[in-house]
């Protein structure tokens, strides 16, 4: 599977041969006037030579467009040479110079050795006589050009252990990459086996400069991807820990305001709206826009503005005279006047037996899209019954035999925008099954079966692919005490404080509205305690944290 839209390779080559060095200077000169842009212009003196240069560029994986070859040679004719280099470069045009007295056997080897056209000489002008040939010939090779992929390759089996969030880290991240499955990629072993690599240690990383990462942490693979995984300075003015809606909006208006702003994710920008098919309720896009698409755009307008990203995962906060340290997964720490917690929310766990089996082997929480191409064909199971489920559906629906969506309650309405209900309703390869729970998953190595509650009782399906979107949980437990949160986990800020927390608040002064039970330590978008649970009002939340950061700075 191809997950890049850009192949990297050099220039395709046209090889011109002639033992006359005159002529063969002229045949260059004519070459690179028309086609040096696109093709690098080679040349031998003989057919021998000419095998030489083929075998070198075999070796370093070079790609011959076109042999431009005179037929009357010592040691070698043309036509020999030509169909010599068959076996190494097959797609290759091969034309044929010839005298007028050769034009016979020109023919002839037309047949015989699957020349694609001979040209007499002289062919002055060019313009005329050499070009328009050329032209077509190129044009029917580029027409048929499988070009060779040279960038980041993942050999993984698409069932085993760390394949999903390994793709899904670089898909998060719009890092183009060639996923190789074993199963469905045979060659991938030879890749393996070339580079001394046991194939019972995936997933691995085959970077372009011949150099690999064997079964790699996320944060590994960051750094070798270009990702920052270390930050600038020692101390910030602000640091937002999560890179959702929210925290990309801090971003943007820390940066902009000419605040030393650094933000640290884990994943990608984005958060769970970043794995978001398609967002048609976020003012201003009036067809809808992918969640990805949206993280992308905040986060090259918040760099531009000097915002500084760090692909990291924060472990504690500890404050201490006015001053916030944020301790980093690998050991290090970055301080900070200013905290901001914008880490959102994740999908909440199914909680029945084969959860932690077949969880990456047939169970997904969200990741739709990364998942989406290997679910063509397939029937698809969805658990959950709000937008981001609707949203799925629809997205798997494209590529999916059939999409079954199981509802614990009665219908839809109660937590799906109707734009999306609608969408289901006019879709016919989707189904929605209410009062429906997921109870079991069942299987060897990967998910096979799914165990159903329905109406009418235990049912056993067969199933290879369920995606989960249900419910939100906070993953707060990484906060001090100090933070006070509901039993849930999600943060406390601002009026909240007065009636939850009263006891935990120290400062002389009221909160601020998106401040927590410590001074200096903010809190926005979905991780807040009663806050909405869309897009547009984490980004607003994460706008005007901004404001009451300048407020709070202007204190102390």
């Amino acid at each position: 599977m191809l997950h890049v839209d850009t192949f990297f390779m050099a220039k395709p080559i046209l090889l011109a041969v002639d033992d006359d060095v005159s002529v063969l200077e002229a045949v260059v000169q004519d070459l690179r006037r028309n086609y040096g842009q696109k093709y690098r212009i080679l040349r031998a003196a003989s057919g021998h030579a000419a095998l030489d240069i083929c075998r070198q560029l075999k070796e370093r994986n070079d790609v011959v467009a076109l042999f431009l070859s005179d037929q009357r040679m010592p040691g070698m004719t043309g036509v020999d040479f030509l169909e010599a280099a068959i076996p190494l470069f097959p797609d290759a045009k091969r034309v044929l110079l010839t005298a007028y007295a050769d034009t016979e056997a020109a023919i002839r080897a037309i047949n015989s050795a699957r020349i694609h056209y001979y040209l007499n000489k002289p062919w002055d002008p060019p313009e005329e006589k050499l070009y328009p040939v050329l032209d077509d010939l190129l044009a029917a090779w580029n027409d048929g050009l499988k070009p060779t992929y040279d960038g980041l390759q993942l050999i993984s089996a698409r069932w085993g252990a760390g394949d999903h969030e390994i793709r899904n880290f670089l898909s998060r991240n719009r890092i183009a990459y060639k996923w190789l499955d074993p199963e469905k990629n045979p060659e991938s072993l030879q890749l393996l086996c070339d580079r001394g690599i046991d194939d019972g240690k995936l997933p691995v990383v085959l970077f372009p400069d011949g150099s690999c990462l064997i079964q790699p942490s996320t944060t590994e693979l960051a750094g070798r991807v270009g990702l920052r995984t270390q930050a600038k300075e020692d101390s910030y003015d602000v640091v937002i820990v999560g890179a959702g809606p929210a925290g990309l909006a801090a971003a943007v208006y820390g940066g902009s305001e000419g605040l030393r702003t650094l933000v640290i994710d884990s994943l990608a920008p984005g958060g769970q709206a970043g794995s978001s098919s398609k967002i048609e309720n976020y003012l201003g896009f009036s067809q809808g826009i992918r969640g990805d698409d949206l993280a992308k755009q905040a986060f090259i307008q918040a760099t531009n503005l000097g915002a500084e990203f760090l692909t990291q995962r924060v472990c504690s906060i500890q404050s201490d005279n006015g001053y916030h340290v944020v301790k980093l997964a690998d050991g290090r720490a970055v301080s900070c006047r200013v905290c901001i917690i914008a880490t959102g929310v994740d999908y909440c766990r199914l909680d029945i037996p084969g959860e932690t089996q077949f969880s990456g082997a047939g169970l997904f929480y969200g990741a739709a899209m990364t998942e989406g191409a290997s679910c063509a064909n397939q029937e698809v199971y969805i658990v959950g019954g709000a937008n981001s489920a609707g949203q799925a559906a629809m997205y798997f629906s494209r590529s999916a035999t059939h999409v079954r969506m199981l509802v614990r309650g009665p219908s839809l309405e109660r937590s799906m925008s109707r734009y999306l209900i609608d969408q289901i309703s006019g879709t016919g390869n989707i189904s929605v099954e209410t009062h429906t729970e997921l109870k079991e998953l069942k299987g060897n190595e990967r998910l096979q079966e799914v165990v159903l509650q329905t109406p009418d009782g235990l049912e056993t399906r067969p199933a290879t692919s369920v995606f989960v979107f249900i419910g939100a949980a906070p993953k707060t437990d990484w906060l001090p005490d100090t933070v006070a949160r509901d039993p849930k986990g999600f943060v406390l800020a601002g009026p909240d404080l007065k009636t939850k927390a009263a006891n935990l608040w120290k400062a002389d002064r009221d909160p601020y509205l998106l401040e927590t039970t410590v001074p200096g330590i903010f809190v926005a978008g979905d991780v807040r305690f009663g806050s909405v649970k869309r897009v547009a009002s984490s980004v607003g939340e994460g706008s005007i944290a901004i404001q009451f950061v300048h407020q709070y700075l202007a204190t102390l």
